[in-house]
């Protein structure tokens, strides 16, 4: 199947794109305030059978976590409510999370000033970024790379 490349697609055949992948085989929980690019990459990890949660604000990110269990999370920098940095200390400074593989991604910021302290996320993706690069991402990061 081919990648979607746009909004448009994903809706119009969401149904028949799940319907396509019976297993679903990593949690993922993606922490993004726009609402338009949150809705995308869920769409788009869904149609690669990942199961998917969103946040767009940071408070309820650790309840989230507990109840999710998420494989991955895949971190705006800029949230209204707090800096995805910030995040990523608290989430490798807890020994409950700090196994959990990060994938940050940014519109402003890039891999050179992604970094806060002694924390690196897994991975670092600029926004806007391209379908197959983010998918690309995930299926290293999951496996094991760090970018």
């Amino acid at each position: 199947m081919n990648k979607p490349n746009n909004l448009i697609y994903l809706h119009s055949n969401y149904n028949s794109i799940l319907a396509k992948s019976d297993t679903v085989y990593k949690n993922i929980l993606v922490i993004e305030d726009n609402h338009a690019i949150l809705d995308v990459i869920t769409l788009i990890l869904q149609s690669e059978a990942y199961k998917v949660t969103g946040l767009n604000k940071s408070v309820d990110m650790m309840p989230h976590i507990d109840q999710f269990k998420p494989d991955l999370i895949i971190l705006d920098i800029m949230l209204p409510d707090g800096d995805g940095r910030e995040l990523l200390s608290e989430l490798r400074s807890n020994e409950t999370t700090e196994l959990i593989p990060v994938l940050m991604i940014s519109a402003r910021y890039t891999a050179q000033n992604v970094e806060h302290g002694d924390f690196k996320p897994n991975g670092f993706l600029a926004k806007p970024f391209d379908i197959d690069d983010l998918l690309d991402r995930i299926e290293g990061i999951l496996a094991g790379k760090t970018y």
